[in-house]
């Protein structure tokens, strides 16, 4: 019994340890991302090629143009935009809302959120897996955390446009849109798995399917 109590302990801490974005074992890796080759995360370019713009963005300092029917917009600054933050387990978006615009339930499967309210206030939100949603209404100056990997919401109830910093311990978090996910997916989930998750007909699934597919144009 106690070999298996050192060995669960042993699990748990290597688990943990494995959990978030690997640390870096040397001062600098900065994304070589043209190098076509495929590891976790990204190899590293030659130190003799890196320069102050592998650590600079400016994406982030201006609202983004709104333009979509759920009414907001993600600007991520993550490694793909900022090479030199290859292996150092942080990145940061900004998120702008129309009035009543609503960032749709969604999961980021390699990182913890934290948002700071720029402007406006803003009704938030994560589900846990015993089903219980904890919320609250953020305003300007004001944080909330959305634990990893568990389905969270921002919505934008009030008649001025609202807007966020977001932090993460990643340095590419990813993002699974919830509805997205099931209805616009390559391949598609079949219809009679969704007609069953969701307990309604075709024509509904295919109404759905309709106003989630990408415009074209």
């Amino acid at each position: 019994m106690a070999a298996v109590v050192t060995y669960l302990v042993i699990f748990t801490v290597i688990s943990s340890a494995l959990a978030y974005d690997p640390d870096m074992l040397q001062d600098l890796c900065v994304a070589n991302t043209s190098a076509g080759i495929k590891v976790n995360g990204f190899t590293c370019k030659a130190e003799t090629n890196i320069t102050e713009a592998d650590f600079f963005f400016d994406g982030l300092a201006k609202p983004g143009k709104v333009n979509n029917s759920v009414g907001s917009l993600v600007t991520g600054g993550n490694v793909e935009k900022i090479p030199g933050l290859n292996t150092l387990g942080v990145s940061l978006s900004r998120i702008d809302y129309a009035p009543d615009g609503l960032n749709p339930p969604h999961t980021h499967p390699r990182a913890t959120e934290m948002i700071f309210v720029l402007e406006g206030e803003l009704d938030v939100g994560f589900i846990t897996t015993a089903n219980k949603l904890i919320s609250k209404t953020v305003k300007k100056g004001e944080v909330f955390v959305f634990p990893r990997g568990l389905v969270h919401f921002q919505k934008n109830n009030g008649d001025k446009a609202a807007s966020v910093i977001s932090a993460f311990n990643s340095q590419l978090p990813g993002t699974q849109s919830i509805a997205m996910t099931l209805f616009t997916s390559t391949p598609a989930v079949p219809d009679n798995v969704l007609t069953k998750a969701f307990q309604v007909g075709t024509k509904e699934i295919d109404k759905i399917k309709t106003k989630l597919a990408p415009k074209k144009s």
